[in-house]
């Protein structure tokens, strides 16, 4: 059935044109799940089941996602939880297109429990939005005017091992990033909150019963920045962070591509939690997100506003950021521009929690009003162009491709130097993105960069199916050969007993490093270093690969003790 659903998409988008039905929705399938319930939907541009999955292990928590070729992962209500409230969840689950097992992961102790959103990612992986517990003492220590209980949030990226297992790869903890000015002799003390805008103030929003203090509760990644971006609905804002730190670098104020750790680079909805003047435009707010890339507005962030017409009427609000590189264009002492949204929408009714938005390639929304259990999708105008109202809450709505859900779509393809030169992989035809944004015309197998920059590239296959957008390859005019600047760089001391460094290069320069046996098992990855610690791994020769902004270099290196 699945191996056919392409047939059957082209069937009915030929269909749908000739007879004048549905012809300005986008064309695949949608896919949501009701809150508590042990299934999930696919259904077709006339609201009809496609395909479902039923009698999954738990009830769906909050989140529902598709891999390419049709696995769903879900986030699923742990029964057990040390952790109670809105939006629990503890566990995330992946079932094959047919409801079988492949991955049951509980990310769930008396310390930590995940919950609400979760974002899978392109290299496999998921990002999880956790609470972690903070004893009153350590509460007050951290400069809280107050002391009691609280559950700050952390983001976690895992990678699925086997049945029940998960590595993790990546964390970061707001409590890192934290400022109070009420008691100099307490952590995390400043003088001015709105000198501060990239630390969260411990005493915002925060009284002796707040336990759930932010209460975060969408997430997504942009692959382009290597940057991440959550909505807290406690806190009436979105927040971006650099993803490209390492763990360690992530609980600091400097390291990434940022140069600023995992301090936050942009935040926006809410001035007065910094300090700074200027309206609130989000309150309750769900399903922070990025424009994708083959879309209008793309690289614009977006929100699903609960109460942004009123406390009975929801909106989509679109926020174009003050992008500067990796940073985000700041003035001391005020608040982060711009002043209000770039486009809203205005639901279809009201959401008192949760909800989602979601932006197609033909300009259209779909839209998805929680509470109400109401999907629908509207065009640039907002005409109404399909709805549909379910038993229960629907907290998200996503929209799929049939070349996605059948595994058709063509490989991502990887991208070339030669030169001045960019070269995709072969396909039939090409698009290519610079920084995120089409690039009108450069529809060839190569492109000439004009400038420094982010390039991705995207194949089309005959029957119209896109691949995933390349890695970002980072294009710098250096007029330096891979040789040479390979002989610039060198690792030392070399045998090592554990601790290498990199020299002939800056750490923010090192776009990855990957260190594998000799059997190809990687053993070490990291960003932005000139530092790795090998102290752990076996006596031997191990492999180096050093990547740049258009350099890729294979040295190696010999762990003797």
């Amino acid at each position: 059935m699945k191996r056919n659903l392409f047939l059957v998409a082209v069937i009915a988008l030929i269909l749908s044109d000739f007879f004048g039905a549905n012809a300005q929705q986008m064309d695949g399938y949608t896919l949501y799940s009701i809150q508590n319930s042990t299934g999930a939907v696919l259904i077709d541009t006339n609201g009809t089941t496609y395909h479902n999955w039923t009698n999954l292990s738990g009830g769906t928590g909050y989140s529902v996602y598709l891999r390419p070729g049709g696995n769903l992962i879900r986030t699923v209500m742990n029964s057990g939880n040390s952790f109670n409230g809105g939006g629990i969840t503890g566990r995330v689950q992946e079932v094959d297109y047919n409801g079988n097992l492949v991955w049951d992961y509980v990310y769930s102790t008396t310390q930590y429990c995940m919950h609400h959103d979760i974002c899978p990612m392109p290299n496999g992986n998921v990002l999880l939005i956790s609470y972690e517990l903070k004893t009153a003492s350590e509460v007050l220590q951290a400069g809280a005017s107050t002391s009691h209980v609280m559950w700050p949030d952390k983001i976690v990226e895992v990678q699925p091992n086997g049945l029940n297992g998960a590595n993790i790869v990546w964390e970061w903890h707001v409590w890192d990033h934290l400022v109070q000015n009420i008691d100099s002799t307490r952590d995390n003390y400043q003088s001015s909150i709105l000198d501060h805008p990239e630390l969260l103030n411990i005493n915002y929003q925060n009284s002796s019963n707040t336990k759930d203090w932010m209460h975060m509760n969408g997430i997504d990644y942009n692959p382009v920045l290597d940057q991440i971006v959550f909505s807290s609905h406690n806190l009436n804002q979105l927040f971006v962070i650099d993803h490209s730190t390492t763990t360690a670098e992530a609980a600091t104020h400097t390291g990434g591509n940022s140069g600023h750790g995992g301090d936050f680079l942009y935040r926006w909805g809410n001035p007065a939690s910094y300090g700074a003047s200027g309206s609130q435009i989000l309150n309750v707010v769900h399903d922070a997100h990025w424009i994708p890339q083959d879309c209008p507005r793309a690289n614009e962030l977006v929100a699903f506003n609960n109460n942004g017409i009123s406390n009975n009427q929801s909106a989509v609000d679109f926020v174009i950021p003050p992008y500067d590189g990796y940073n985000y264009t700041y003035t001391a002492g005020t608040a982060y521009q711009p002043t209000s949204y770039s486009l809203r929408h205005t639901c279809n009714g009201h959401s008192s929690n949760m909800g989602s938005s979601e932006q197609l390639p033909n300009g259209n929304m779909l839209v998805a009003v929680a509470t109400s259990g109401t999907i629908y999708e509207v065009d640039s105008n907002g005409t109404t162009l399909f709805s549909k109202t379910l038993s229960g809450n629907v907290p998200q709505a996503h929209h799929y491709s049939a070349c996605y859900i059948s595994g058709t779509m063509p490989a991502t393809p990887n991208i070339t130097q030669n030169g001045g030169t960019l070269t995709s992989d072969a396909g039939y035809q090409y698009q290519w993105y610079d920084n995120g944004v089409v690039i009108t015309g450069a529809t060839n197998q190569s492109y000439n960069p004009p400038h420094d920059g982010n390039y991705e590239v995207q194949i089309i296959d005959p029957n119209g199916c896109r691949s995933a957008l390349s890695s970002p390859y980072i294009y710098i005019t250096t007029g330096i050969t891979n040789d040479e600047f390979s002989k610039s760089v060198t690792l030392f001391p070399n045998p090592s007993n554990g601790m290498i460094h990199i020299g002939g290069i800056a750490p923010e320069n090192i776009n990855l490093t990957t260190i594998s046996d000799i059997h190809g098992k990687v053993v070490s990855e990291s960003k932005n270093a000139s530092q790795i610690d090998l102290s752990a791994v076996a006596n031997g020769l191990y492999m180096v690969r050093i990547q740049t902004a258009g350099h890729v270099m294979i040295k190696k290196v010999n762990i003797v003790r």
